[in-house]
């Protein structure tokens, strides 16, 4: 069942669950959409449990939920998080998060949730300055570390994955056994957007390519959107005309149409932030998988036992299986293994720090990224 409240609806609604849930009863996972018209969507469905604490939200980065990759997978974490801790928790999604995202940062914050998980990058610096004017609230952001005495900062060491997933792209645009690639040594990475964060994987997959390669050429280009699968389509039918037999999509929803030209093509794609190995069987060589659902479910057990740390960072990369490839369940034949050697012996180097990959976020620009 689907019901629109009015903001002043949706604050006693709440409540109520609240204090239903304080009252030993049901913890309840709700969909939360909150945009410029000053309606808010909420649909709610049960979970066991029971908790005093109010309810968690999470904000849905562009894209959307529906996305098979980012979104989803920390939309995942959330739902775990709410069944082993009886907590209620909801997604909040709005129409435009990035144009409307201090409304939506605010309803929520006033409509009493205990503890908010921001997944849009372009939050940060808005969230640093709105968070001091809740300090009963707790913020999670995820990407980058904010600053603020009641934000718990969530980092991923994309690059250091994405550095393994060039290194793969780099050695199969050079095999000549395989038939799902040409004799031309170029390969490609499609963004959403053109920022630190999604640049950050950009830079890691060109130095892993160039790290096995000097001579392989990279195709940099963006789809200036997350959602549209017709975009990532034409952006990655552009640079298999180009020439390159693997792309790399860093693009949420619009990034499943690059999976979708590759089986076209009959070449490869590679998926990013969940498994998406199986959405183009035999046509997606690999995911670079990104844990973040692991990411919220901690900062939600967190803050169920009482434990949030505001003011300090999680960081999740290659050591701490926050980032990393899949298992090649549909590609794994078509690989050979002297491949994926390398690139286990290059995973336990970047761990150990004998390999240290390029962080845009912290570092800034490399000579080597190309002018886009």
């Amino acid at each position: 069942m689907r019901r629109h409240w009015t903001l002043a609806a949706l604050l006693a609604v709440l409540a109520l669950i609240v204090a239903a849930c304080g009252g030993g009863g049901t913890a309840s996972t709700t969909s939360t959409t909150a945009g410029s018209g000053g309606e808010t969507t909420t649909t709610a469905a049960e979970s066991p449990g029971g908790s005093d604490l109010a309810p968690v939200g999470l904000i849905i980065a562009q894209g959307g939920l529906g996305d098979e990759s980012y979104n989803d997978l920390a939309y995942s974490g959330l739902v775990r998080a709410g069944e082993a801790t009886g907590l209620e928790v909801r997604p909040v999604e709005a129409a435009d998060i990035v144009a409307e995202g201090e409304q939506v940062l605010r309803r929520a914050a006033d409509a009493g949730f205990g503890l908010l998980i921001d997944l849009e990058f372009s939050h940060a610096e808005m969230l640093a300055q709105l968070a001091k004017e809740y300090p009963d609230t707790k913020f999670a952001f995820v990407n980058l570390p904010v600053e603020g005495d009641n934000i718990r900062s969530i980092v991923f060491k994309e690059h250091e994955g994405s550095f393994l997933a060039g290194m793969l792209a780099a050695m199969v645009t050079s095999d000549a056994n395989n038939p799902k690639t040409n004799p031309e040594k170029i390969i490609g990475v499609i963004g959403g957007t053109k920022s630190a964060g999604i640049d950050k994987f950009i830079v890691g997959f060109i130095q892993g390519a160039k790290h096995v390669d000097p001579e392989v050429e990279v195709l940099v280009s963006y789809t200036n959107d997350f959602g549209d699968a017709a975009k990532g389509r034409d952006a990655a039918m552009a640079m298999f005309d180009q020439g390159a037999d693997v792309v790399y999509q860093v693009a949420g929803g619009a990034g499943l149409g690059v999976l979708s030209a590759a089986a076209e093509r009959g070449h490869y794609a590679i998926g990013v932030d969940s498994d998406q190995d199986g959405l183009q069987p035999g046509h997606v060589l690999t995911s670079m998988v990104k844990w973040v659902d692991r990411g919220v479910e901690q900062v939600v057990e967190e803050y169920a036992k009482g434990s949030f740390a505001g003011g300090t960072v999680l960081e999740l990369g290659l050591a701490e299986d926050g980032v990393g490839l899949t298992d090649f369940k549909h590609t794994k034949a078509e690989i050979p293994q002297e491949f994926l050697d390398r690139i286990e012996e290059a995973r336990r180097a970047i761990i150990s720090g004998e390999i240290t990959v390029w962080d845009v976020v912290a570092d800034g620009y490399p000579d080597f990224f190309p002018e886009s």
